[in-house]
């Protein structure tokens, strides 16, 4: 008998290997709302700066950073993305259905 953890491999979306419905739009929320906390950290913005320039309460970008999205969908995090000056962009791909079921 071995000590040793099982080592398994993610698919790469956490909210998806938890079994989590909304995996795919609670993944894109956070990445968008990373590029968000990047984007404020890069130009050194703090939660009220950030909230003036994204046109939003200072509370809604405290949220953001502290990845407490529950309030935000998607298309809110592209605005305030936008407003700090980025782009998001989407890829549909296909998948396959016999695999995803």
């Amino acid at each position: 008998m071995t000590d040793e953890p099982e080592v398994m491999r993610g698919s790469g979306n956490l909210f998806a290997d938890l079994g989590d419905a909304d995996a795919d739009a609670r993944k894109m929320k956070a990445v968008i709302a990373a590029e968000i906390i990047a984007t404020l950290n890069a130009r050194g913005l703090s939660a009220r700066e950030g909230a003036k320039v994204a046109r939003v309460d200072a509370a809604d970008i405290q949220r953001i950073r502290n990845a407490d999205l529950s309030r935000f969908t998607i298309d809110r995090l592209v605005r305030v993305a936008y407003r700090l000056g980025r782009r998001v962009e989407m890829n549909v791909l296909p998948v396959d259905v016999d695999a995803a079921a």
